[in-house]
């Protein structure tokens, strides 16, 4: 990544935290396998403070941070969802 995005990301960060904005969503269509699927399904069921949409969000910043990106977005999002964890 760029300093351009990270300084965009940085900008975003402040405008949304200061407006309560919601932050840009982009949509995915994917294929999981049907286990995962049920998995996702009995969480969301078990925790309806979750919806799929952060669920989804939270897993993949998760995997993105742990498997070396070093994106300031990603680690602030899983910093993020690291400390709302008391929420489940």
């Amino acid at each position: 990544m760029d300093l351009t995005h990270h300084q965009g990301c940085i900008e975003l960060n402040a405008t949304n935290s200061t407006k309560n904005a919601p932050l840009p969503l982009v949509s995915m269509e994917a294929e999981i396998p049907e286990e995962l699927y049920k998995g996702m399904k009995d969480f969301l069921v078990d925790h309806p403070s979750w919806d799929q949409y952060q669920l989804m969000s939270t897993a993949l910043a998760n995997f993105l941070f742990q498997n070396g990106c070093n994106d300031r977005c990603v680690t602030e999002r899983y910093l993020n969802d690291l400390f709302k964890r008391s929420d489940l």
